[in-house]
């Protein structure tokens, strides 16, 4: 379904390089939006106030990546690309935005072609494309930029990783972090950047958990403990997670892991 672009407006969800490179496209074209700055876990209520605006003028909102908590006239538009929009075979938000906004393949650059590799199926999605390591290195940079990763992070991540253990004959590597920037860890650990690589990765922070790893594991983890995100290469292999500690999710993993082994 085609829209009129001069009717829509843009809501931007939680900061990762996608989303700067989303509001750079519509900074680019001259498109209408609002961005907070916010952080995972967005939601529609935190642009309440100016999504009530949109549509009292006769606009179309398009929100990007932000949980759906508020009641929305059908004509407003929806894009994510985490928990059931999730999937190896589905458009990134970065790709819905592009073709939402009707522009023609041939600006559809490289820039955006690892852009939506690495927000689908992070450094394994860009080996996939064929990415050089000097464009996986650069764009895993971008999104550590993005992230508003710091340099003491960093180095708790070295320190974390370095403390590393991993169980069931290597199947499974967990990681105690002090804080929540996962993809430090991931990234430093996967073997297209000199890592020691891992074939499933449980990091356990103050304040939450995550799995990257084995689709399989992580369709488990959603039904065991509802309410957490999910996404990636689905069902291949992808990442989920849960904002507070989850006391009995080692467990839940080595059955699961040996049992499809």
């Amino acid at each position: 379904m085609e829209h009129n672009i001069s009717r829509l407006v843009f809501f931007l969800g939680g900061y990762d390089l996608e989303m700067v490179t989303i509001r750079k496209l519509l900074d680019e074209k001259k498109i209408n939006y609002y961005d907070k700055k916010l952080s995972w876990g967005a939601k529609a209520s935190d642009y309440k106030e100016e999504i009530d605006k949109t549509i009292s003028e006769g606009l179309i909102p398009v929100l990007i990546e932000l949980d759906n908590d508020l009641e929305l006239p059908k004509n407003c538009i929806l894009i994510d690309h985490h928990k059931e929009r999730s999937g190896i075979d589905k458009p990134s938000s970065l790709r819905q935005v592009f073709d939402l906004l009707q522009l023609p393949s041939d600006q559809w650059t490289r820039e955006f072609q690892l852009v939506d590799a690495d927000d689908k199926g992070h450094i394994k999605a860009l080996v996939n494309i064929g990415a050089s390591k000097e464009e996986i290195i650069a764009i895993r940079k971008l999104a550590w930029q993005a992230q508003g990763i710091t340099d003491e992070q960093i180095e708790q991540g070295r320190l974390a990783i370095s403390k590393r253990k991993t169980l069931l004959d290597g199947k499974l590597t967990i990681v105690r972090l002090t804080h929540s920037r996962t993809a430090i860890v991931t990234d430093l650990l996967d073997p297209a950047l000199g890592g020691p690589g891992y074939e499933n990765l449980l990091v356990i922070s103050p304040e939450e958990v995550n799995f990257f790893g084995r689709g399989d594991v992580i369709f488990a983890l959603n039904e065991a403990f509802p309410g957490g995100w999910y996404g990636g290469s689905l069902p291949e292999y992808g990442y989920w997670g849960y904002d507070k500690p989850v006391s009995d999710v080692v467990e839940l993993l080595k059955d699961k892991i040996c049992s499809n082994s």
